[in-house]
């Protein structure tokens, strides 16, 4: 979802500071938006390490001398039992999925706070709880998406007066190589997608132009939201 992010933002005009835990996938997407001619720049960031996000958005600064919108993206969903998971396999999840957006939303807004302007928008999830919704095996994934969501409601309280907007996006489940990496077989897949009306996993493009829309000035009076891209899951 990142690169389908970074893609259609740099398309609609933005300068990308493009980043992950790869430097080498990092790369491979600023060649893709500068062969488009677009503008970016690569910055290799484990956005659970203050000194690295740090970097990142001075990274930023020092290129284009500000920074309008921040996408948080960063996350991991390890499948294992509540039983048998540990306090190492909490941390970790808790330290990307939500630690991560913390640090990241706070470099960020230090600077759109001097400008008096800017957008953040993070990525949730449908399990982000409150919805009637559970979902087993990933108990660290789903309180991670929940402190989303509450972060984000805060956040566009607090930083509402430099003029920051602060939205959350909550998909369902989207064909990314998460997916896999999660261990499910077909069967559970299918089972899944049967919750879903229309029957399909979602791209990440589809969440890429929620992104878009949040980003821009068309959400110009949205903030503390949660836009819900779910194929249905919820109302279902």
């Amino acid at each position: 979802m990142g690169r389908a992010d970074a893609l259609l933002l740099a398309k609609a005009g933005a300068k990308v500071a493009v980043s992950d835990i790869s430097q080498e996938d990092c790369q491979i997407v600023v060649k893709e938006i500068e062969k488009a001619g677009g503008e970016a720049i690569a910055v290799q960031c484990d956005v659970s390490k203050k000194s690295e996000v740090d970097n990142l958005v001075k990274s930023a600064v020092d290129k284009w001398g500000r920074v309008d919108i921040l996408v948080n993206n960063a996350g991991i969903c390890p499948f294992k039992s509540f039983l048998e998971m540990t306090e190492e396999d909490w941390d970790k999840v808790l330290d990307i999925n939500l630690k991560g957006y913390f640090l990241c939303a706070q470099a960020a807004a230090k600077e759109m706070a001097k400008q008096k302007s800017g957008v953040i928008v993070n990525i949730a999830s449908i399990a982000m709880g409150q919805q009637g919704v559970g979902f087993s095996n990933i108990v660290h994934y789903c309180a991670s998406k929940g402190g989303i969501v509450g972060m984000t409601e805060a956040l566009a309280v607090e930083l509402a007066p430099f003029n920051i907007r602060v939205n959350a996006i909550a998909p369902g489940v989207i064909d990314t190589p998460m997916v896999s990496e999660t261990g499910m077989d077909q069967k559970a897949i299918e089972g899944i997608l049967m919750r879903v009306p229309l029957r399909r996993m979602g791209k990440a493009e589809e969440i890429s132009s929620a992104v878009l829309f949040l980003a821009s000035d068309d959400s110009s009076y949205m903030t503390g939201a949660t836009v819900v891209v779910d194929g249905g899951w919820l109302a279902g």
